[in-house]
């Protein structure tokens, strides 16, 4: 039987949306120590802990796996949000397991950790968004850890009041939330969220706990202008925000936001160098930069002066 309308070029049809750029050389990720990341694996892989190293596919979880370093990320591997340059999958969640607070002090203790980040999905269907959860892990990280200093990776709680505060009752050391892009990108790149709300949290959370260093972090490549990030750095710093990140965005997939463009390192020095000019105490910016990157010896620097700075 004869097909008809058969396309002249078949190859064009599965022609993604969103073809992905070819990687610039100096965006490459290293294996530093093959031991150590077998090492990290075989602890992440045992206890069945989610990491967004993992999940999110970061380019340097080869480098930070091989030191020693993992973001365990709780309440699930299931976002209920769907932003439109992350790789974590989107769905309804599982409930709640309720021995994961001693599962990651557990593990942090396994690891050794100096410092440890702790992340999550989204979790809107809560209705505290997941904040005691927050406080229960820090609680349990810190009693069997208690030399490691604890950041954690938080999203905005948007439309759950104060729920915030109860992560900040716990004391982590930092308390970072990732701002993400510029406001005009908001609605394409971040449709779940509101770029001031995100900034009320950070600046909020000062407020409540002034012992507490924030941070926050913007990845470019999304078509955002200079001008545009740099008054992300304002009010950011309007926020009273202590530490930026500025890192590249690397589209995961034909299906994700389609990269505008790959900014050249030199480009991410001059950010970095006008980030600190803004009064940033730590700004880590690099096309590999990522919240968690280097979280442990950047962290460390200020540890020994935390008196002075506060």
């Amino acid at each position: 039987m004869e097909i008809k309308n058969r396309p002249r070029h078949p190859e064009k049809v599965n022609k993604p949306i969103n073809p992905i750029k070819k990687k610039p050389k100096w965006i490459k990720s290293k294996l530093l120590n093959s031991k150590e990341f077998f090492l990290t694996k075989t602890v992440v892989n045992k206890d069945n802990l989610v990491t967004v190293c993992q999940e999110a596919n970061c380019p340097n979880i080869t480098e930070c796996w091989s030191k020693r370093h993992a973001t365990l990320m709780i309440m699930g591997d299931t976002c209920t949000r769907a932003c439109a340059f992350c790789d974590v999958k989107t769905g309804k969640p599982e409930k709640l397991d309720q021995f994961e607070p001693i599962k990651i002090a557990n593990a942090v203790k396994k690891l050794d950790l100096r410092h440890v980040v702790i992340t999550s999905v989204d979790r809107d269907d809560l209705p505290d968004g997941g904040s005691n959860h927050f406080h229960d892990v820090i609680v349990a990280t810190r009693k069997k850890n208690p030399n490691t200093t604890i950041e954690v990776l938080t999203p905005d709680f948007l439309r759950k009041g104060e729920a915030y505060k109860r992560v900040l009752e716990a004391n982590p050391d930092v308390f970072n939330h990732n701002i993400e892009t510029v406001p005009s990108l908001y609605v394409k790149v971040r449709p779940g969220a509101r770029y001031f709300g995100s900034l009320e949290l950070l600046k909020n959370s000062k407020k409540f706990n002034e012992n507490v260093f924030t941070k926050s972090g913007i990845m470019v490549g999304f078509g955002e202008t200079k001008d545009e990030i740099i008054q992300v750095m304002d009010d950011l710093r309007s926020a009273e925000v202590d530490f930026l990140t500025i890192g590249q965005y690397l589209q995961p997939s034909a299906k994700h936001f389609p990269l505008n463009r790959y900014y050249h390192p030199d480009e991410f020095k001059e950010l970095g160098k006008i980030a600190k000019s803004k009064g940033f105490l730590l700004v880590s910016s690099s096309p590999l930069t990522r919240s968690s990157y280097h979280a442990d010896e950047d962290f460390n620097k200020l540890k020994n002066n935390r008196k002075n700075i506060h």
